[in-house]
């Protein structure tokens, strides 16, 4: 049997066979012998039977150089245990084939090098825990851990599904699932019948995998209580999600109508790149509305982390589309190699390219901005959502010069009160302490931030800057930046009002429990102190003050608060590549398409 239950120290082991990923966990001191039952298991291998010989197959692991090695021996198996263990690897790889080597040191007849190469084509993974295979889901509506009875949040795949007995769990819960999967003990109950039948003759129970079980609809209680543990609901699960989705296709019948396409936009200039996109100024040709457009190519997705990113990017926007000071979302829709956000195009620039012209800031000015961004950040956390990128670069204005906080890409979803993450992310100027001593954090962080770009607002430069640093190569380190970040006593500039540096020293507090905005109050701290003292909360949050700023903009396609090293680029997408579109896993964007159906009915004004 595949291992039943998973602890900290277990082995996490991807196995690969016949076009298909699955994922189990075995402990250190595995022996070949259980590795080659478990792997016999996982893969549908005959054992030996009266008067036959077992199936035979060969074991090949990936080492770091990417090479594949066979597993005959424990001495072998050990060896690759050991390396794992060097390496500090996150999992073994196993390549399994159905059959043996010609002659030691030969390939197995099928096999292909080519499969050991990053960037190699990728297949749905399938987890086996406690005799339960779990596969990762898009749930169509509200969904519960059947291990620690919390909402499965997200877009996309948010949650694993075992497709025998429909247990649904978050991701971080299914290796702890105790409870054993009732299909397998049907099928164990099933087989002790069988061998008893037939004048006694011996039948070989199929695997999990390949059990036709595995495809029936699901007509037990199980799933009810997985979907919602307050309630029990009768009925096929998956009779249920099909039953939602007729509904919701036919209630959203004309929404499915205005699905978008790259043809319906008119690509104008680019106006940023980043390490995994490049955003466009693009015109809706059938409204003549500009928008900006993030365009994303799948091939650089390229692992559940990934994945997992651009789900929580889609997921925030369409949170923040209604909010005053939150970039919000037009629509989603794909191609083969690409994804597509469209999202509102804000005119004004970011504050790194204000400040980069203004060196610093009035106080009022950089109290307003604080103030309008603290109403973004106060709302995220509301909603369950940490920041965790909050920078000059992400800080927008708008035509009228009010704040924009836009790319959601590093947000951490589905947080509440108390609760934290230990994710080590960030702009690295800008990352907590508490973060770089590797504490769980939470809101916290976000609050740190926004006291390190007040300051920059205020003193033009950041916190952290060290004098003479340029000419000593050793202080110019991340790590060095790091120790700064720890251990300086950040120096306030006698510039400053009294007022500002009290605002300063709450946010930029090195303990998160005594920083401003972390304490039993929250939000209400910030609102209370005396730096704000002038500002109308109220009146700010429905954008009733005005704007110490507004950019100079001779059209709604005016680019002049742009960085020319983008604006002067050529603007049109490379064609595509099939061998790279062939890799891609297309069922990974399934449910990628969306439309704002506020934004739509505005369009409908027009």
């Amino acid at each position: 049997m595949p291992t039943q239950t998973t602890e900290n120290d277990d082995i996490r082991v991807k196995i690969v066979y016949n076009g298909e990923v699955q994922i189990t966990y075995v402990t250190a001191g595995i022996t070949v012998d259980t590795l080659r039952e478990e792997m016999r298991t996982i893969c549908g291998f005959g054992a030996a039977r009266s008067g036959t010989e077992p199936d035979q197959f060969t074991m090949k692991w990936v080492d770091d150089e990417g090479d594949p090695c066979r597993i005959t021996s424990q001495h072998e198996l050990d060896e690759a245990l050991r390396l794992y263990e060097i390496e500090k690897d996150t999992e073994i790889t196993i390549h399994v084939f159905p059959n043996v080597p010609a002659a030691p040191g030969m390939p197995c007849q099928g096999e292909d090098r080519s499969i050991y190469r990053r960037g190699a084509r990728r297949w749905r993974k399938l987890y086996r825990v406690n005799g339960h295979i779990f596969q990762a889901k898009r749930f169509n509506r509200r969904a519960f851990c059947a291990f620690c009875q919390d909402r499965i949040w997200g877009l996309g795949r948010q949650g694993f599904k075992c497709i025998q007995c429909k247990l649904l769990v978050h991701k971080k819960c299914h290796k702890v699932v105790r409870k054993p999967c009732l299909n397998l003990q049907q099928q164990q109950q099933s087989s002790e019948q069988q061998t008893t039948d037939r004048n006694g003759d011996q039948q070989q129970p199929d695997s999990p995998q390949r059990s036709p079980a595995a495809h029936l609809e699901d007509e037990t209680t199980e799933s009810s209580v997985a979907e919602d543990p307050s309630r029990a609901r009768t009925g096929s699960d998956e009779g249920e999600e099909l039953a939602l989705d007729a509904v919701s296709g036919a209630d959203g019948a004309n929404e499915m109508q205005r699905q978008y396409s790259l043809s319906d936009f008119e690509l104008i200039r680019v106006i940023g790149r980043g390490s995994y996109a490049k955003v466009l100024m693009v015109e809706l040709k059938r409204t003549k509305r500009i928008y900006a457009m993030k365009v994303i190519k799948k091939a650089l997705v390229t692992d559940d982390e990934d994945i997992d990113w651009v789900q929580t990017e889609k997921h925030v926007f369409e949170t923040a589309s209604n909010h005053p000071f939150l970039v919000g979302l037009h629509s989603c829709f794909q191609t083969p190699s690409r994804l597509f956000f469209v999202i509102e195009f804000v005119r004004g620039g970011d504050l790194m390219f204000h400040m980069q012209r203004q060196r610093r800031l009035p106080e009022e000015h950089a109290r307003f901005y604080a103030a309008e961004i603290s109403l973004a950040l106060n709302f995220l956390h509301e909603k369950g959502i940490i920041y965790r990128d909050l920078k000059l670069d992400n800080v927008l204005l708008d035509h009228e010069g009010h704040v924009k906080l836009t790319d959601y890409g590093m947000c951490k979803e589905g947080v509440r009160e108390g609760d934290t993450t230990a994710t080590f992310c960030g702009t690295p100027n800008y990352i907590a302490p508490e973060i770089l001593r590797g504490e769980d954090y939470g809101f916290s962080v976000d609050w740190w931030a926004l006291g390190v770009l007040l300051y920059e607002m205020l003193a033009g430069r950041s916190p952290f800057d060290i004098a003479g640093a340029s000419e000593n190569p050793d202080q110019n380190t991340e790590d060095y930046l790091f120790q700064v970040i720890l251990q300086k006593t950040i120096r306030i500039p006698r510039s400053l009002s009294v007022k500002a540096a009290s605002v300063l020293k709450g946010f930029l507090c090195k303990d998160p429990a005594e920083r401003l905005g972390c304490g039993p109050s929250a939000f209400l701290d910030i609102v209370a102190h005396s730096f704000f003292k002038a500002i109308d909360w109220e009146m700010l949050e429905q954008k009733q003050v005005s704007p110490p700023y507004k950019p100079r903009l001779d059209s709604d396609r005016d680019l002049a608060n742009f960085p020319p090293e983008f604006t002067d680029e050529p603007v049109h997408l490379t064609p595509d590549d099939p061998r790279v579109i062939d890799k891609i896993d297309q069922s990974e964007f399934e449910g990628f398409e969306y439309v704002n159906p506020l934004l739509m009915s505005l369009e409908d004004c027009v």
